[in-house]
């Protein structure tokens, strides 16, 4: 059952239960029941403290007892599911912190706290409850949509089309106890699916590689799909597709090589203006960088690799360009995979951008209490991506390539009305 199928049968549970016949037993199916009793439960809704009378069964046939459910309701939670999911994506889609979520949502529900600044005119019964929404609150509710996630890798992206050009980078993240870990993830190049990521201690050895395709195969990846892959230059991805995918072509990240070249770069400016001062060697700076920018842009940006290859020569050729061509030759291969008609739809910048999006969620990655908390809530954001539509209006440095379409939509698995949250149970 991959993880559209999941939501949808969650959905139609909730369905399910809001159209159920109580006066059927739920035990044995019998008829034969009669009310029971009640009690009163008070959940916090949106618009503050609720009440809700909870009809109680019992069933003649096999003397068992049961409550009437409402698909709002959690049992036996002090919360409707409306608030509970509200949290959680709140935290998610803002990429709000946990404490600042729940003081906006006790201000919400509570008509309390900041609510008085916004309705300035408000005037409030003395004797009105508080509401007393905690932050352990959410962390357990944020746990348990985290168990949730990692009970559904197995097979939760099964079905659904590959283009076989993928992406993959590792991030660091930092614990509480300044404990570091990598973030190891794996994207589609073409549609942006985000395949269950794994954080790991080292990302320079071939294993903490070798357990990101494992769960990326357990997920429901064929590795032998697998045609193109854009990443920097880490060697511990590079001994991994070496030994298990010798198959697999790698595309350099230009946003890596670019990173690397600045510093090439300014050991030559450097070198340039050695014995010069003032506006001279400002001037002899700017000359150098731009001459060797606009080089290395001829070659990066290059329209065929015969047009990359005479740039290349150029680039020798230009004072102070030597050193720049024997460090970029023996990579112009792998810089220019993409142009290769067997990786149309390869990428050449992928990865960063999947981190751009990460962090602006998950409060920059950071800060994640264990080992175990930093995985579920990357489960989470990685299902969260997902399903989540990409924006329909371009942005300065980044034009969308499926706009108003989520990962999924764009892989042919379009979810519809069904979200993350319910692919989350929640």
């Amino acid at each position: 059952m991959n993880i559209i199928e999941r939501a949808k049968a969650f959905y139609e549970s909730l369905c399910n239960l809001g159209a159920r016949d109580w006066r059927r037993c739920p035990y044995c199916g019998s008829r034969a029941t009669m009310k029971n009793g009640s009690y009163q439960r008070r959940p916090w809704d949106d618009d503050g403290r609720t009440q809700r009378r909870m009809q109680r069964h019992l069933c003649h046939a096999c003397h068992k007892t049961y409550t009437e459910q409402a698909p709002d309701l959690v049992p036996p939670r002090w919360y409707t599911r409306a608030v509970q999911r509200k949290a959680i994506d709140m935290y998610q889609h803002p990429g709000s912190s946990i404490r600042k979520t729940v003081e906006w949502l006790r201000a919400e529900i509570g008509k309390q706290g900041r609510y008085l600044m916004w309705h300035l005119l408000a005037r409030l019964p003395l004797d009105a409850e508080c509401c007393h929404l905690c932050e352990r609150t959410l962390l357990r509710w944020l746990a348990w949509a985290g168990l949730v996630a990692m009970r559904s890798v197995p097979g939760q992206l099964e079905g659904i089309a590959s283009s076989g050009e993928m992406g993959a980078d590792g991030l660091w993240a930092w614990l509480r106890n300044k404990a570091k870990r990598v973030v190891l993830m794996l994207a589609d190049g073409v549609t942006g699916l985000v395949y269950p990521p794994v954080a790991v201690k080292d990302e320079e050895s071939a294993a903490s590689w070798a357990a990101l395709f494992a769960r990326v195969e357990a997920a429901g990846l064929s590795l032998k799909r697998i045609n193109g892959l854009v990443s920097d230059g880490a060697h511990g991805l590079l001994s991994y597709l070496q030994q298990a995918l010798p198959w697999v072509h790698q595309q350099r990240c230009k946003w890596h090589l670019w990173r690397s070249a600045g510093g090439r770069i300014a050991q030559q400016v450097k070198a340039a203006i050695a014995g010069l001062e003032g506006e001279a060697a400002k001037q002899v700076a700017q000359q150098v960088r731009d001459s060797l920018g606009g080089a290395l842009h001829a070659i990066l940006d290059a329209a065929s690799y015969a047009e990359a290859e005479q740039a290349l020569a150029k680039l020798r050729l230009r004072e102070w360009g030597e050193p720049l061509a024997r460090w970029l030759e023996p990579l112009l291969d792998a810089a220019l995979m993409y142009l290769m008609p067997c990786h149309q739809g390869l990428p050449p910048v992928l990865p960063e951008w999947l981190w751009r999006d990460y962090r602006l969620r998950l409060s920059h990655g950071r800060n994640h209490g264990s080992d175990l908390q930093l995985e579920q809530e990357l489960l989470i954001w990685a299902i969260y991506h997902n399903f989540e539509p990409a924006q329909r209006r371009t942005e300065q440095k980044r034009r969308y390539r499926h706009p108003g379409q989520s990962s999924l939509e764009a892989a042919g698995a379009s979810p519809g009305r069904l979200s993350y949250l319910d692919a989350l149970g929640i």
